[in-house]
């Protein structure tokens, strides 16, 4: 058995995009698991910022990264809220060497049933 997991695009504008992702574990896990590939987004774009992220994570961390040679850290999420970065343009894409614009997650601590939902709200770059 493996986690049950689900992408979900809800907008792909011209300049906004925003995405949920969804897990229910069996206690398997994810590791690196690409959520968010920019090629495949309407107008195929270079890179993406993180306006907002609304989590929700039960029982384990979620850890966003910034695909690259070697993953950079983005966030490690746990509990409920919001991360509003809109005020100052957004999370940038710093994973230097490797760059690719896409954003993977990772949990750890993962036991059975535990569970997230995330949604990111991003701009196109």
């Amino acid at each position: 058995m493996v986690d049950a997991v689900s992408s979900q695009t809800l907008i792909d504008g011209p300049k906004n995009v925003v995405m949920k992702f969804t897990s229910l574990s069996d206690g398997t896990g994810e590791a690196a698991v690409l959520k968010v590939d920019v090629s495949a987004l309407a107008g195929a774009p270079a890179l993406v910022r993180i306006k907002r992220i609304h989590y929700s994570v039960a029982g384990m961390v979620a850890t966003l990264l910034w695909d690259a040679t070697t993953d950079v850290r983005i966030v490690d999420l746990q509990g409920d809220g919001t991360i509003d970065c809109a005020e100052y343009g957004g999370l940038w894409n710093n994973a230097g060497a490797g760059i690719t614009g896409d954003i993977n997650l990772t949990t750890t601590g993962h036991t059975l049933a535990d569970s997230y939902t995330i949604i990111l709200e991003m701009i196109k770059d």
